[in-house]
């Protein structure tokens, strides 16, 4: 009986094994703000989002169009109200109660909606409108209570930085006093309901205005020396980390301890006006990489070591109708065409080359690029709309009676068009991410995606059948 036991032990510890990761911790969102011309349809930036592996997605309205979009997929929606609401539903609980019911209801769980940001950076607009914010909070919360959703999305309002009145040394952090009518009863509302306190920082601004006092690479959290907290002698290699955790000792101060941050905005521009020399697409390139890295793997900062920190990457593309310098209209990791303004890895697993502007790793033309056996029939056929369709590749011989239609499965086809783009694209690294669906391979695939079907099939049988093999070991011995 000890030895069926272990069977069973060491037969479901490898099927685990050949499970997706469902481990849960700091997540990487993006920003999709759309205050530019030709842009691509919400339909198609559904599945560049979803080809590049991104689960969690920041809009600043409830556009029909962009919710229905987003129906049916793994994708998580945080809906903003628009500042210039934020009047109509602070006076009348049914005025809230009629915005949930024709902006979110009718979408809802088809888009999986988890956040509602009310407001956006009041004390940063021309017509504050703060002393609306939590009335409108109250008044949004209250209307989700009635339909039993309120466990399920959370409410919550996006902050700058300008929130604090000092955020050095961290230690020091504190808010702003003229903003404590507003802010204490929010905090208070945020405590209650569990919701995370937003923020939106740019380390970008900090260095662009005053780069003889904050080093670059500080601000690119590349920094080979420390900087130290007099008070608490915590040391601190980015300014990110720094900004963060002012804002956890500014709550902290007011004695809201149990408030998570959630960062909604951070990034770096990828060009801007003649005197901002720092907007590259090389150190827009090694911010948004180092950030990525430094949440997905759960770091934390000096003063919240291994906290859990979900960020949101401003943005998604380039808008060019921004008013201001030029850096304004080129936060954007993607240009309109959907073509990336320079190479990032979404999941933080990939290798980056930081000695150049991009992930670049030149093939010696004896790799291949196909489909990942890991790989979810939906992300595969994702990755092969995109490759079809934006990457510009010629998959008529994948398409009925044509010669590469056999075998007719989406795994062959996913490889054909993988490959063909890779190769297009000068079988680099990244030409074979796919979101994370693409594998290189050294040996032709005409001979290995035979064995590479085999194996896939296989496992599927394995996973099928574990529940009838286990029960054979139980009933048997």
């Amino acid at each position: 009986m000890a030895a069926t036991r272990f069977a069973l032990i060491i037969f479901a510890a490898s099927l685990f094994l050949m499970l997706p990761d469902c481990c849960s911790g700091s997540f990487i969102g993006i920003c999709y703000g759309r205050n530019a011309d030709d842009l691509p349809t919400p339909d198609k930036v559904a599945q560049l989002v979803q080809l590049h592996k991104i689960k969690y997605v920041r809009i600043y309205d409830s556009n029909i169009q962009v919710l229905k979009a987003f129906a049916n997929t793994p994708v998580e929606l945080m809906v903003g109200v628009p500042n210039s609401d934020l009047l109509s539903l602070s006076q009348f609980q049914s005025n809230a109660d009629t915005w949930l019911r024709n902006s979110i209801l009718p979408y809802y769980p088809a888009t999986k909606i988890t956040y509602i940001t009310v407001g956006a950076e009041v004390t940063e607009s021309p017509h504050n409108a703060s002393m609306f914010v939590v009335p409108a909070m109250t008044n949004v919360l209250t209307a989700l209570k009635k339909v039993g959703l309120h466990k399920k999305i959370r409410v919550s309002s996006t902050h700058s930085l300008g929130v604090l009145s000092r955020s050095f040394p961290p230690s020091a952090g504190a808010f702003n006093s003229s903003h404590a009518y507003f802010l204490k009863p929010m905090l208070e509302f945020l405590a209650e309901n569990q919701s995370p306190f937003m923020i939106d920082m740019y380390p970008y601004y900090a260095y662009r205005d005053s780069p003889k006092k904050v080093p670059l690479d500080y601000a690119l959290f590349e920094a080979s020396s420390e900087v130290i907290d007099p008070n608490t002698g915590l040391l601190y290699t980015s300014m990110f980390d720094a900004q963060i955790d002012a804002i956890y000792f500014a709550l902290t101060a007011l004695n809201f301890r149990t408030i998570k941050i959630m960062v909604t905005e951070t990034g770096w521009p990828s060009k801007g006006s003649p005197k901002e020399t720092a907007a590259t697409p090389d150190n827009a390139q090694r911010y948004n990489a180092n950030l990525i890295r430094h949440v997905i793997n759960n770091t934390g900062t000096p003063a919240k070591p291994g906290q859990e920190l979900d960020v949101y990457i401003f943005s998604l593309f380039n808008e060019n109708r921004k008013p201001g310098l030029e850096s304004e209209r080129n936060w954007g990791l993607f240009y309109p065409d959907q073509t990336s303004v320079y190479n990032l890895d979404f999941t933080g697993r990939g290798a980056v080359d930081m000695t150049t502007s991009a992930n670049i790793t030149r093939s010696n033309g004896t790799t291949w690029c196909i489909a990942s056996s890991k790989a979810s029939q939906m992300d595969l056929q994702n990755a092969v709309d995109w490759a079809c369709g934006p990457g510009n590749v010629d998959c008529t011989a994948i398409q009925p009676s044509q010669p590469c239609y056999e075998p007719d499965n989406l795994v062959s086809h996913a490889s054909y068009a993988f490959n063909s783009y890779y190769q297009q694209n000068g079988a680099s690294d990244v030409a074979c991410s796919f979101g994370g669906t693409g594998v290189k391979v050294d040996k032709d695939p005409s001979m290995f995606v035979t064995t590479h079907h085999r194996f896939y099939f296989y496992l599927l049988f394995l996973l099928s059948h574990a529940s009838l093999f286990i029960n054979y070991l139980i009933h048997n011995h």
